[in-house]
């Protein structure tokens, strides 16, 4: 007799190595320690049918008023049996009143709607080899973070996205490579963060004042990750594509983000030009 597939149960770290299967079998990039980085932050919920993971979903909470989630995953073999809707649901139920946000693949898109969540942007994912064709002089404009930085650092990040993400960007500075654009008295206006994932190096998020500043901050990272495979993900209405086409990535996918509740509103003229990825935001 076959096992029934588990209620929706806490998702543990030994469920991360089955989870690389479930993301790999739809052609996502994700390491195990892709996984492990977006576990230790946030939390998720497991279908099991026996010791067979066949499902999960997590979410990550930005203070009391805003969570992203994401990673929402049933294996295929289970299609039909409405697995999504039962772990998508109990996973909203841990989160209370906050305004959640996702981005949003064509097979989830109608569960997130029947569920009261609209779109609101589009998430452009380009990728390909660094070529850094760029003509910007970033290398002489962008400089590797002190530690004085962080605080001003976590305070951009605050204004551009509107919301309470400290623990997300320590962890990130911790994984990964900080650079900031220095402004009026050497205080940074834009910084960027990349880090390995999936199959190379993520630049992001980027947070600049305007699109100039954004693409000086990337052309900084594509100078000292020549030939390296690299993702960027950014909105659509940022205006970054047709630039980034430029530098050698590719636009290989788009993706809806989506919310319900408050959309976060950005506090000044700061704003996200790419994302740390499609769900942590």
């Amino acid at each position: 007799m076959t096992d029934a597939v588990s209620e929706p149960v806490a998702l543990t770290v030994e469920d991360l190595p089955q989870a690389v299967g479930l993301s790999t079998a739809l052609s996502w990039p994700h390491r195990l320690e892709d996984w492990r980085f977006g576990y230790d932050l946030g939390h998720g919920l497991a279908l099991r049918q026996g010791d067979r993971l066949v499902g999960t979903a997590m979410a990550w909470n930005y203070g009391p008023d805003f969570a992203t989630v994401g990673s929402i995953i049933v294996d295929s073999q289970f299609k039909g049996q409405r697995l999504g809707s039962r772990i998508f649901d109990a996973l909203m139920d841990t989160l209370g009143e906050r305004s959640v946000i996702l981005a949003a693949t064509l097979d989830g898109l109608e569960l997130y709607r029947r569920r009261g969540f609209v779109g609101f942007d589009q998430i452009c994912q380009y990728q390909g080899l660094a070529a850094n064709l760029a003509d910007e002089a970033a290398s002489t404009a962008v400089e590797k973070a002190v530690g004085t930085d962080l605080p001003i650092v976590l305070e951009l990040d605050a204004a551009a996205t509107g919301m309470a993400r400290r623990e997300l960007i320590a962890r990130l500075v911790e994984a990964g490579d900080l650079r900031v654009l220095r402004g009026q008295g050497d205080r940074p206006r834009g910084y960027a963060i990349t880090r390995d994932f999936g199959r190379g190096q993520v630049i992001g998020p980027v947070i600049a004042e305007c699109e100039e500043d954004a693409r000086t901050l990337i052309a900084d990272a594509l100078s000292r990750l020549q030939g390296r495979f690299v993702r960027i993900d950014t909105s659509i209405g940022l205006g970054l594509g047709p630039w980034l086409e430029t530098q050698g990535l590719a636009h290989v996918d788009t993706v809806e983000a989506m919310v319900r509740g408050n959309r976060p509103q950005p506090k000044g003229p700061a704003r996200v030009y790419a994302l740390s990825s499609q769900s942590l935001g």
